[in-house]
């Protein structure tokens, strides 16, 4: 299994540019301790490690790696090779997965395109002229061609959802303090969340397992339905506000024919109100300038090496060192409101997980900065960022999941959002929902199953 994957590597990591590194050797060597683990005979004693000894997976290349390179997609960081593992790597490693690689992403995580003029751009395997999302857009990209069969990512405003919704696998973003960001290369440590990303509901749970906090006497993931969680019929909400006011009209489409098929499995769609939705791309740009900023002019880079980023990353470092502290502080006082906000939305109301898109647009093509919707010009960064960034803001646990594909035959994403430690819910809807309407096209470069 694992020498096929890099067999596929090899052949089609050139048109795609999914990785970065590739650990050939080590990935055999490690497929070959879980074989003799699994499988031993005679005297020697079996050891088995659980659903993912032995399988092949990727990481972002921000996750710190013990003797493998992790550039953080930057040339300032081109030949870093930690000492040890991130404490999630570490968690993996002890369940028995094998590390096939670091994935290709934004520079230093900031963006959403893996447009990467370092290590090169990130194809979307449906559509090679097209981004794959970011700024975890290598490891979507790989999982969806089939070069890997998980993949740990990062998400501040959407990183992790933006290139499942684009490349059509699942993307999940945790919520506060669910999975150890340490070690990991940031770019705003109060909204930085780390989280897998797979080809189904079922494989993201069980990627998720060995590195999620649960709380005490918490239930496993994914038990049953979330009929039978509640005692009742789930409960969607439909938010009121910002969420629906910008949408492609196949992304429309899309979303009502998701509601659909929500109400005819028996849930219930219920329109709820989240106010101030639209301060919260100011407020979280004011965060992560701030936060990003202070954390290179720490590590020495920033402005020293200024001459190294890529243009798009090194002005948003200067937005970085505009950001007064009343405005950082306002900020960090409006997250706090929010997250009552988003509380009494859910709560309240009697809504078991808020369902929206998970971006208003399907993947633009490579380099293109402004995409029109219903005539009308908007950044695609801005779009891409806008129906993910609450989640973030919220510090609540969100998961996109593929809902189709337009008529040009590119994906789009559903996103179910819930409260703080509802992640098994979460995976219910999910998983529910992916079971009445799943992807099965794959794009014709790299389909295998």
């Amino acid at each position: 299994m694992t020498r096929l994957l890099l067999n596929r590597i090899e052949a089609l990591n050139p048109t795609l540019n999914a990785y970065i590194t590739v650990c050939g050797d080590s990935a055999l060597a490690q497929a070959k301790q879980a074989e003799a683990e699994l499988f031993t005979k005679g005297r020697g004693k079996k050891r088995d490690r659980g659903s993912l000894h032995g399988i092949p997976i990727s990481l972002k290349d921000n996750i710190y790696t013990k003797d493998v390179r992790t550039t953080g997609g930057s040339p300032i960081l081109r030949e870093f090779v930690p000492l040890h593992d991130a404490p999630v790597v570490a968690a993996l490693k002890k369940a028995g997965v094998i590390i096939l690689g670091k994935t290709n992403m934004h520079e230093f995580a900031y963006g959403v395109t893996t447009d990467n003029p370092h290590f090169g751009p990130a194809r979307n395997p449906w559509d090679l002229e097209r981004i794959p999302g970011g700024s975890s857009g290598g490891s979507a990209a790989a999982l969806v061609a089939g070069l890997c069969y998980g993949s740990v990512g990062t998400d501040t405003g959407g990183s992790i959802r933006i290139p499942a919704a684009l490349c059509g696998v699942v993307g999940l973003k945790l919520g506060l303090g669910r999975v150890s960001a340490e070690d990991v290369i940031p770019l705003s440590q109060t909204l930085d969340f780390v989280g897998p990303l797979a080809r189904t509901v079922d494989d993201a749970a069980l990627l998720l397992e060995p590195i999620f906090v649960r709380g005490k006497n918490e239930r496993k993931l994914l038990p049953g339905r979330v009929s039978s969680s509640r005692g009742r019929r789930p409960c969607f909400g439909i938010p009121k506000e910002f969420f629906l006011e910008v949408l492609d009209a196949e992304v429309e489409a899309a979303f009502q024919t998701a509601l659909r098929i929500l109400e005819k499995r028996g849930a219930r769609l219920k329109e709820v109100s989240l106010p101030q939705m639209k301060e919260t791309e100011d407020a979280g740009n004011q965060i992560a300038w701030a936060e990003a900023t202070l954390y290179h002019e720490n590590a020495g880079w920033y402005p020293q090496r200024s001459e190294e980023y890529s243009e798009d990353v090194r002005k948003r470092l200067e937005m970085g060192t505009k950001v007064t502290a009343v405005s950082y502080l306002r900020a960090m006082e409006f997250r706090e409101k929010f997250k009552g906000l988003f509380h009494e939305a859910l709560g309240a109301n009697g809504v078991d997980a808020l369902v929206v898109p998970t971006t208003p647009i399907a993947a633009p093509r490579i380099g293109e900065e402004w995409v029109s919707i219903r005539g009308a010009s908007h950044s695609a960064r801005a779009l891409l960022l806008r129906l993910n960034r609450p989640a973030n803001l919220a510090g609540v646990p969100a998961i996109s999941v593929p809902c189709g594909l337009t008529n040009g035959g590119l994906p789009l994403g559903l996103q179910f959002i819930t409260e703080w430690a509802d992640e098994a819910l979460l995976l219910e809807v999910a998983r529910d929902f992916e079971r009445e309407c799943p992807l099965t096209a794959r794009p014709a470069l790299g389909s295998a199953d």
